[in-house]
């Protein structure tokens, strides 16, 4: 039984983070927070250049064979930097074409693999991250299926003006849009691509939780007060470890709901659901935490803390809010 990431996956970490440094910072954070871009092409070519678009898919459709954990892993990442693009929409829409028996449909893949043709997640037609850049959406039928439906005339976008200025966000109707079917309802992947996208936005959260923490430590030990660095003050060390405390305890829950999923264990959707409620509020409650760690200067805009805290906020609220998603996992344990 391993209880650490393999070499491996911290390879994979390390690819994306270091990826990320090169081409996605507070400059780049700040231009398209006061554009009216929902998408940066750059940051997105990088990162897909890695293959992290085809990580989950079969080494037989050109992918890297492996699963949801190491996509969980470069969604953290992504969480970490604040990375726009619809990174979650495009690695479920991969996995989903890939287990499609649809010959149309699959004939999609070689393109999202290579994030050629970019995938917006619309579950439950709810608010659409990067929509405006989007070739096609990820989203459901009116009886409950799954589908890929085409961007053009007949998908309605209305850009909104939301939280997230990381993810800028549209809401998208779905008229007489051409279709490409996945999954009917009550088939079993329905469920599970589902579950799939509770782990990889509790992915997120957890990136962006540490990154909350690990700015607050960086800068308690560098500000001064009294002579003294502030990280010296017994109050604020409190505060930080149980910043620390909060966020480390939580990533045995979200790789253990990507472990589940990928073994297909009985409480696979129980697991994703405690990790998607969990991680969302210890994400909210770390930029609270780091904000207030920062004094002042954490509430500024220049300084770009809003914007993890801003995600945190969008987390918790797509496909369900914590209490919703606890609520379901009650049920699911029989409660």
């Amino acid at each position: 039984m391993r209880f650490h990431l393999t070499s491996e996956q911290i390879a994979i970490q390390d690819a994306v983070r270091g990826t990320l440094r090169e081409c996605w910072g507070m400059e780049q954070l700040h231009a398209l927070a006061e554009s009216d871009a929902d998408f940066d092409p750059a940051c997105w070519a990088a990162l897909m250049a890695l293959g992290v678009g085809g990580l989950a898919l079969p080494e037989a459709d050109g992918g890297a064979g492996l699963g949801l954990l190491e996509a969980a892993l470069v969604c953290e990442i992504a969480g970490e930097a604040a990375a726009p693009g619809p990174l979650i929409g495009q690695i479920l829409a991969a996995i989903a074409v890939s287990a499609s028996g649809n010959a149309q449909t699959r004939a999609l893949l070689p393109a999202i693999a290579a994030g050629e043709r970019i995938v917006a997640l619309a579950l439950d037609h709810d608010l659409v991250p990067c929509a405006r850049a989007a070739d096609l959406f990820l989203t459901d039928d009116d009886a409950g299926g799954l589908r890929l439906v085409e961007a053009g005339e007949g998908v309605g976008i209305e850009p909104q003006r939301s939280t997230d200025r990381s993810r800028p966000v549209s809401r998208v109707q779905f008229r007489t849009a051409g279709a490409h079917p996945l999954f009917a309802a009550g088939d079993p992947m329905v469920q599970r691509l589902r579950d799939a996208a509770l782990v990889l936005i509790a992915a997120d959260a957890l990136g962006g939780a540490q990154h909350c923490t690990d700015l607050s430590v960086d800068y308690a030990k560098t500000r001064e007060q009294f002579g003294q660095p502030i990280g010296r003050f017994q109050g604020l060390k409190h505060q930080l470890a149980h910043m620390t405390l909060d966020v480390e305890p939580a990533r045995a829950l979200l790789w253990y709901a990507a472990y589940a999923w990928d073994a297909g264990l009985p409480d696979a959707s129980h697991a994703a659901a405690v990790a998607k409620a969990h991680l969302c509020d210890v994400y909210t409650r770390s930029a609270r935490a780091a904000v207030a760690a920062h004094g002042g200067i954490g509430y500024t805009w220049e300084y770009g803390l809003n914007y993890w805290f801003r995600r945190a906020l969008h987390d918790g609220a797509w496909l369900g809010s914590p209490p919703l998603h606890r609520a379901r996992a009650a049920e699911l344990a029989g409660w």
